[in-house]
């Protein structure tokens, strides 16, 4: 499996339906020094739609690519489980990472989310400095990650 020679190579696909939660991801990461490519999504049917087409259009990710995606939980019509589930049943996508975000700690979930493939589950803390220094780890995180490039 190819990898992505650099991080800076990697396209972050934020699935986040809060305005304010999709805003503060987007700049924490900026400040931890991310500068990649990001595709917000605002709900799991975009989300799906961005991966797998909708309504007879083909999906906008590009095979070839390395894609990182920051999957909120508790999003309307499809929530980020399904997606989860749709992305790592694919062949062409099962090896994405996929870290989940959400207010939730509920150890049934976290299970879930982990035996369906995601690569980790970061709960976003109520208090906004708590959340911040999750997010500032989470960047220091992607940029030591490896991300292997989508099948063609």
């Amino acid at each position: 499996m190819e990898q992505a020679k650099d991080f800076k190579d990697v396209t972050i696909v934020l699935a986040e339906d809060d305005d304010g939660h999709a805003e503060l991801v987007i700049e924490t990461l900026k400040e931890a020094g991310i500068w990649n490519e990001i595709v917000r999504l605002r709900d799991g049917d975009e989300a799906l739609a961005f991966f797998f087409g909708a309504r007879e259009r083909e999906p906008r990710y590009e095979p070839g690519r390395a894609y990182l995606l920051l999957l909120d939980i508790r999003m309307p019509r499809v929530n980020g489980v399904q997606v989860l589930d749709r992305i790592k049943n694919d062949e062409h996508l099962q090896h994405m990472p996929v870290i989940m975000l959400t207010t939730t700690d509920d150890p049934r979930e976290v299970e879930r989310c982990y035996q369906l493939g995601c690569n980790n589950y970061i709960t976003k803390p109520v208090a906004f400095p708590a959340f911040t220094e999750a997010l500032r780890r989470l960047g220091l995180f992607l940029l030591i990650m490896k991300v292997p490039r989508l099948k063609t």
